[in-house]
């Protein structure tokens, strides 16, 4: 009994973690897009996103850039024309010219986070949520706020792509509230299909940026199955020729 009821207590614990956890991180509602990493076009276009929106503030420090051209089969020239700034060099890591410093006064005490590993500690369903769920919010210091993530702390770098959107209905409060309250006030230079696919691309690169090595390891797992149903063919053969005898 009193073994069942520490199992009672260690799963209570667990749960109350859990939605505590989730609270915290001020997650709304989650909308579901399938990552394809076999894509390398989406990959590519993903590239060039990241870096044109997203690395003028946050860095992504553990990768390369020629890690990425030769995963991604980019050539070097290619490379230094569209992802590279002009002083990097392709064996340099995908690091800011902003200090921490300046971004903490920048952003309100808070600088922007490194990317790296953003889409295996937050997923993929967040980000793709995340970047599209950006609305006007003039009580907040860049002007929007957003579903998924409450105040955040970030402006809307996308509302060129994108447009502008509004929250219609706040009855049911922020977690309460869904994709069909918001609506677009100004249309971007995106249709919502070609701004809906360059949020897939973007989220499909940092889904490969948080984890490379997964291009290859998919791979390698096709042969390595492969060789398993190979290899099991053979051991039954081997067992029965064994066993010939006796059976």
């Amino acid at each position: 009994m009193k073994k069942y009821k520490q199992i009672q207590n260690l799963i209570f614990i667990f749960l109350v973690s859990v939605s505590t956890s989730a609270f915290a991180a001020g997650s709304g509602p989650l909308f579901h897009m399938e990552v394809d990493l076999s894509d390398q076009a989406a990959l590519q276009r993903g590239a060039k996103t990241f870096v044109n929106y997203c690395m003028g503030c946050h860095s992504a420090a553990y990768m390369r850039y020629n890690r990425i051209g030769k995963d991604l089969a980019i050539s070097d020239d290619v490379l230094k024309a569209n992802l590279m700034f002009g002083t990097d060099k392709v064996g340099d890591t995908m690091t800011i010219a902003m200090s921490s410093t300046d971004a903490e006064q920048f952003f309100g005490g808070a600088a922007p986070p490194d990317l790296s590993v953003i889409a295996r500690s937050r997923g993929a369903d967040w980000l793709y949520s995340y970047f599209k769920t950006f609305y006007v919010d003039e009580s907040r210091p860049f002007g929007v706020n957003n579903l998924t993530f409450k105040d955040a702390g970030m402006p809307n770098v996308f509302w060129q792509l994108q447009g502008t959107q509004r929250l219609t209905n706040t009855s049911g409060g922020q977690h309460g509230s869904s994709v069909e309250d918001l609506e677009l006030i100004k249309q971007g230079t995106q249709s919502e299909e070609e701004f809906d696919q360059t949020v897939r691309d973007l989220v499909n690169f940092m889904v490969y940026l948080a984890e490379p090595i997964k291009l290859k390891r998919t791979k390698i797992g096709t042969w390595v199955l492969l060789y398993l149903f190979v290899f099991a063919i053979i051991a039954y053969l081997l067992k029965k020729e064994y066993w010939r005898d006796i059976h």
